[in-house]
């Protein structure tokens, strides 16, 4: 498992500038509020001309809406049976962390924005992602148990982070993460 950088160079392929645009404004809209980042400073992050920003996205505010979108990433997360929900939820974490070079949930806690940004990325996760997920669960709780395991999810991606590149979890293969930690997240999808 790999868990390079948001900033490491993009890997070779027809989407590289896009991917890389992304995972820079990723970045950037993370770390500081809306209206001081650039199209300048993401196309520099990125390597590219702040021209291929404009023809890829139109501006700013498009690209900030492409970046605060959780349904991709859900979309992933949520194609499997409930019974293998828990493990397919870990094993599609571990390899979207990889092949976006960086968490596809994270950026909901850590966002530095101003209060209308942080609403607006944490109302994009409730109805993308938590309220998704309550939808598929069946039983009681459903929503409580929506809540619990995106929970679970944003911890793995929170100990994945804080632990590389040297802890266990960064040298642990995918199988062996999802062994030790889909358990916790199956029980809440059964509702046990």
């Amino acid at each position: 498992m790999s868990t390079t950088d948001e900033t490491a160079a993009p890997a070779p392929g027809p989407e590289t500038g896009r991917e890389a645009i992304i995972r820079a404004a990723r970045r950037a809209f993370t770390l500081k509020p809306y209206a001081e980042v650039t199209m300048r400073g993401i196309a520099a992050a990125a390597g590219v001309s702040p021209s291929l920003i404009v023809k890829r996205f139109g501006s700013k505010e498009a690209l900030f809406n492409t970046v605060v979108d959780f349904r991709p990433a859900a979309a992933e997360l949520f194609d499997a049976p409930l019974p293998g929900l828990g493990r397919h939820l870990v094993l599609t974490m571990l390899d979207l962390r990889d092949r976006l070079r960086g968490d596809p949930l994270l950026r909901v806690v850590f966002s530095l924005g101003i209060e209308d940004e942080r609403t607006l990325l944490r109302a994009r996760f409730r109805a993308e992602v938590t309220d998704r997920l309550a939808a598929l669960l069946t039983g009681p709780d459903a929503r409580l148990r929506a809540e619990l395991v995106a929970g679970q999810l944003l911890g793995l991606g929170a100990t994945l982070s804080l632990h590389r590149p040297d802890g266990a979890t960064a040298h642990a293969d995918a199988a062996r993460l999802a062994e030790l930690y889909a358990p916790g997240i199956q029980h809440l999808v059964d509702g046990a």
